[in-house]
């Protein structure tokens, strides 16, 4: 049976080191706001379980067995159709959905998140644009990349924010960018200046700090697309 805390640890994991990748020791302390230690003692019990959660190597990090990707993956799920449902239905800003989810993720049933599910649509993203793993354990498939490397004169459209800092994210909303919006770098600031973007819809010029850009994913946009 999986407690919150494992759910953490397992959560974390795939979070860091996605599908099949190892995360280190000290990235998941620094994640998890633990202490390295503590974080050694715990992969090792993870990886001692029947069956076993993670595969776990001293100098190596940690990796999700099946069993724990799968469990993995259920509390993403939770906590991103959580988000949605408090930000659609019950109309939660943004910025205030993640710290919710995070103490709910765990406690609802698999018949309330199937309902949930259905009550919106079966949908893909989160409000930060993130995707919501499949019932089978499947992920929607994306193709973005930071914002940080997008070339001057080039279009594109938000894909994914950060949810890690509700500041930014309330900043971000302010200046009128969140998933879905489509930009075009006008300028590129030198010495790690900052991006000149235009939001498309609106044609207004906005200036983002290299810190803030670097937490936000973008996809092309077609030739043909608006």
């Amino acid at each position: 049976m999986a407690t919150e805390a494992v759910d953490d640890y397992l959560k974390a994991i795939f979070q860091i080191a996605g599908d099949g990748g190892r995360a280190s020791t000290a990235s998941l302390a620094e994640k998890l706001l633990v202490a390295p230690a503590s974080v050694s003692g715990m992969l090792k019990k993870l990886s001692q379980t029947d069956p076993p959660w993670i595969e776990y190597e001293k100098h190596r990090g940690a990796r999700l067995t099946e069993h724990g990707r799968h469990r993995a993956l259920e509390i993403i799920r939770h906590h991103r159709l959580i988000e949605l449902f408090l930000h659609h239905s019950l109309g939660y800003n943004w910025d205030e959905v993640h710290d919710e989810a995070e103490k709910l993720e765990h406690a609802i049933s698999e018949t309330f998140e199937e309902r949930i599910a259905k009550a919106l649509g079966n949908p893909e993203i989160d409000p930060h644009g993130h995707p919501i793993p499949r019932k089978d354990g499947s992920m929607p498939e994306r193709s973005d990349y930071c914002l940080l490397e997008v070339k001057v004169g080039v279009r594109v459209r938000v894909s994914k924010v950060s949810d890690r800092s509700p500041e930014m994210l309330r900043y971000l909303s302010e200046i009128g960018i969140k998933p879905g919006v489509a930009l075009r770098l006008i300028e590129r600031g030198p010495f790690d200046g900052p991006l000149m973007l235009q939001i498309a819809d609106e044609g207004k010029i906005r200036a983002l700090g290299t810190r803030v850009a670097a937490e936000i994913h973008v996809a092309a946009v077609p030739p043909s697309g608006a």
